[in-house]
């Protein structure tokens, strides 16, 4: 018997999703982002990485306005094809500003049944220049 895989990223809703996930991250703030992110993310997403824990889309939303913020004009891309498996995705994307790339991570993406992202958990693999991606688990 041979099996043959007829998924493609357009047919694939996980997929589907972290198309929609780079574009929410790649989006100018304001209302289009917020209706991007109806569409990507579960109502109550949580969202975990070094320096945010955040819970909810109007936390999530408001995290990549002050991202932008701090950033400016930034892109994410993915670094390859997703791994992607059960309700699970790997994620490995790189950040560039002003066509330089400057910090490079992974994400880690749970689905729920519709296909919307649930959970969210970042790891940097090249932090920016001068960031400490350990920071928030020290004391002051």
């Amino acid at each position: 018997m041979r099996i043959v895989d007829t998924m493609t990223p357009t047919t694939n809703p996980q997929a589907a999703a972290i198309e929609r996930y780079l574009a929410f991250w790649n989006h100018a703030p304001g209302d289009d982002r917020r209706r991007l992110g109806r569409q990507t993310f579960a109502p109550d997403v949580r969202y975990r990485a070094p320096l945010a824990d955040r819970s909810g889309l109007d936390d999530l939303v408001e995290l990549a306005g002050e991202f932008s913020l701090e950033l400016g004009a930034i892109t994410m891309t993915s670094r390859g094809e997703p791994d992607l498996h059960n309700d699970c995705a790997r994620l490995r994307w790189e950040l560039h500003r002003d066509g330089e790339s400057f910090a490079e991570g992974t994400d880690v993406l749970t689905f729920d049944p519709d296909g919307l992202v649930a959970t969210v958990t970042t790891f940097i693999d090249r932090p920016p220049a001068g960031f400490d991606p350990h920071a928030h688990g020290r004391a002051a």
